[in-house]
């Protein structure tokens, strides 16, 4: 595949994974694990923040941290990634709200079949105490995503906490940052600020965010690396056990109710849901397998050694 179709394919990943932050319940990381691009995303992640680590006091190794990035797929997804935000704040938003049952209903169709993803990653590995793993977590996240919604006030401590908190969603699967906001009580200030450009809510945010993930994305690095198919697993229950925050049907304080009304709409939209995460995944398979393929060296900065195979998500 010609390498400018390759970038705007990424852009286009990057911006899927820019909407689904935008909606409470939808986790990027789980968008970015449907497409494809995961564990590339977050190894380079990882490099970047050891090469950050290690510029003060040694830059040829810090070089060499950064060489080790896929800039090919980093930057069409970060660019994607952004105006998707952006636009996803004006348009997702309202739509939750104006037609909750039925968007929940598509993103829980979505959800479900993205359980799929890292279960079939895990493969012939799957053994009973995997499994019996996989249900504790799912059974943590159910009741985390269960939590009633609180009202924090929005000092700048506060604000910097929960992005630190909220961002480390961004890159794990099942659950989402925007969620973990509604809980908190700051999503609606955090989508203001966003629409309004309040820069002094959007530094200590964006600070929060910066710090959060750099510490838990070299933890996921490390993870993937040396404990991979463990960390699919806890991956499949995150997944599993967040389903409940896209139920349709529940009240304020998120108790889960019986469904109601004309149900054709939600199961349709549901049943779409799930189609379309599939044949995500698929494609997603098929980028993969097509980077793995690739010879040293190729991508954006060819004969640099980006791009070069080195080990699970690389």
């Amino acid at each position: 595949m010609a390498p400018v179709t390759t970038s705007l394919l990424h852009a286009a990943r990057g911006a899927l994974i820019g909407l689904s932050e935008v909606v409470p319940g939808i986790s990027g990381g789980t968008v970015a694990l449907i497409v494809g691009v995961y564990e590339r995303l977050i190894t380079s992640a990882g490099h970047l923040v050891g090469a950050a680590r290690l510029l003060p006091t040694d830059r040829a190794a810090a070089r060499a941290e950064l060489a080790r990035v896929r800039w090919d797929v980093v930057l069409p997804v970060l660019l994607g990634m952004v105006p998707a935000v952006l636009v996803g704040a004006r348009l997702l938003g309202p739509l939750v709200e104006d037609h909750p049952v039925s968007t929940l209903a598509l993103f829980l169709g979505m959800s479900v079949a993205a359980i799929t993803v890292p279960a079939l990653m895990v493969g012939r590995a799957w053994t009973w105490p995997l499994g019996a793993l996989a249900a504790v977590v799912a059974l943590g996240a159910f009741l985390v995503v269960g939590l009633p919604p609180q009202h924090l006030p929005t000092n700048p401590v506060l604000v910097f906490l929960a992005a630190g908190v909220a961002v480390c969603a961004l890159a794990l699967p099942g659950l989402s940052g925007s969620f973990l906001l509604l809980t908190l009580g700051l999503y609606a200030p955090t989508l203001e600020a966003v629409n309004s450009r309040d820069w002094g809510y959007l530094v200590f945010f964006g600070t929060g965010m910066v710090l959060g993930l750099s510490l838990f994305v070299r933890l996921l690095q490390r993870l993937l690396e040396s404990h991979h198919v463990l960390t699919l697993v806890v991956v499949t229950g995150l997944i599993a056990g967040a389903v409940r925050a896209l139920w349709p049907w529940q009240d304020e304080d998120r108790a889960l109710l019986a469904p109601q009304g004309d149900l054709t709409v939600p199961v349709v939209l549901c049943l779409v849901g799930a189609a379309a995460v599939l044949g995500l995944a698929w494609l997603g398979r098929r980028g993969e397998e097509a980077s793995a393929a690739r010879p040293v060296g190729a991508g954006l900065f060819e004969g640099s050694g980006v791009g070069r195979p080195g080990g699970r998500g690389d």
